[in-house]
């Protein structure tokens, strides 16, 4: 199964470590230390062009971790999660 984070990136669920609000998460020292290493490594790619509600970490053992930025809420992320488990 696979979750559809918007525009045409989709990432399978069993890839999937977390969901987090970024204006909640972003407050953490830690949540911004991770998020700034994450894009000075490379790793982070942004799924729209709006203004991101929240990022998604995925990792696998080819590529390692990779931090989505959506603009979608994770409410509607965990919705679609939750509607596709079931198809």
């Amino acid at each position: 199964m696979y979750l559809h984070l918007g525009q045409s990136v989709v990432v399978p669920y069993r890839d999937i470590i977390g969901l987090f609000d970024l204006d909640n998460a972003s407050s953490s020292h830690l949540t911004r230390k991770f998020l700034e290493r994450a894009e000075k490594e490379g790793r982070v790619e942004a799924v729209g062009d709006d203004i991101p509600k929240s990022f998604v970490v995925c990792g696998d053992k080819r590529r390692g971790q990779t931090v989505y930025l959506s603009q979608m809420a994770t409410a509607t992320l965990l919705r679609r999660a939750e509607n596709n488990s079931f198809e």
